[in-house]
């Protein structure tokens, strides 16, 4: 059974802390990691790449690549780290990663992802997924897309999470790519009308909970990107709606949140670290300026602690 809500995989921000901290807010949502690439996982520090929380599941681990014996290998460390689905990234267009040889411009090549979903699918016993867009630069028909799912699906994976814009693989920032190719949510739709066997995701631009309701409405799951960041109290009010779970107050998910802080800070990570996904808590709220200046200026100075975030609170109260 596919989970209606998901948080997507972000570069820089959906690191450890960040899932914590948003599960604290969402127990139903999937939850997924940065990407990390195979070669990392094979050759990197694999406590610090793919360590998580308990708490966090069910949590994917989204890996990049296109040689399928190191993805298969990748998979079954993430498997044996206790993550439950791997997720394959054929949707980034940063020149990093194309440089690489993976990322959305496998697209142009469905047989070769095809190839890396089924090594990966034969090495491990936990779902093996993917994250694509619609289309890259010319290749932006609904043709393109159909004929790329139907190819990939040949490897037994039957879970599509599509990012509803094209990517444009010269010319525009990664930035750039998740704003100017417009949405075109109807491939996605079609998609499903399709292949009916298939679970398919729909990702980008979902910032508000009608959306979502229409979204659902369509396809199999939701998969909520930015607006989780800078909004996670978002995610709260999408809980009530779909599972009927009553929002917790921020100060309690602050409450929370804190021994994890405690715990991490004395295992040496830093506080900037961690406060830093928490900014936007308050976001649309009285203090909520209050609330991120004072984080922002307060975490990197000698001795700050998780009282830190007591104190901003009560900023907050104030207002």
């Amino acid at each position: 059974m596919i989970d209606k809500v998901s948080i997507a995989p972000m570069m820089e921000w959906t690191d450890r802390h960040c899932r914590y901290f948003l599960r604290l807010i969402s127990p139903h949502a999937r939850l997924y990691t940065e990407m990390v690439t195979a070669q990392a996982v094979l050759h990197g520090d694999r406590e610090r790449l793919l360590g998580f929380d308990a708490a966090e599941h069910p949590v994917a681990l989204q890996l990049g690549g296109s040689d399928p014996d190191m993805l298969a290998r990748a998979a079954t460390i993430g498997a044996r780290f206790g993550y439950d689905e791997i997720n394959l990234n054929i949707g980034c267009p940063s020149d990093r990663v194309q440089s690489g040889r993976f990322g959305a411009c496998l697209m142009e090549e469905p047989p070769l992802v095809r190839d890396c979903v089924a090594a990966m699918r034969a090495a491990v016993t936990i779902p093996v997924t993917v994250k694509s867009r619609i289309g890259i630069d010319a290749h932006d028909d609904y043709g393109f897309l159909r004929d790329f799912v139907a190819t990939v699906a040949e490897s037994g994976c039957s879970v599509f999470v599509v990012h509803a814009r094209k990517a444009l693989l010269a010319g525009l920032s990664p930035r750039e790519n998740r704003e100017v190719p417009p949405l075109r949510y109807g491939y996605v739709y079609r998609l499903k009308e399709e292949f009916p066997q298939l679970a398919v995701v729909v990702n980008g631009g979902v910032r508000r909970l009608p959306g979502v309701h229409e979204h659902l409405a369509r396809v199999d799951g939701v998969m909520i990107g930015r607006e989780a960041y800078h909004n996670p109290y978002f995610l709260a009010e999408v809980e009530a709606a779909l599972y009927g779970t009553k929002p917790p107050r921020r100060e309690d998910v602050i409450a929370r949140f804190l021994p994890y802080v405690e715990a991490r800070l004395a295992e040496g990570v830093r506080l900037p670290a961690i406060t830093r996904h928490v900014l936007g808590l308050y976001t649309g709220q009285p203090g909520a300026r209050r609330w991120r200046r004072r984080l922002s200026e307060e975490a990197s100075r000698p001795g700050a602690g998780a009282e830190l975030l007591r104190d901003s609170m009560t900023l907050v109260r104030a207002a």
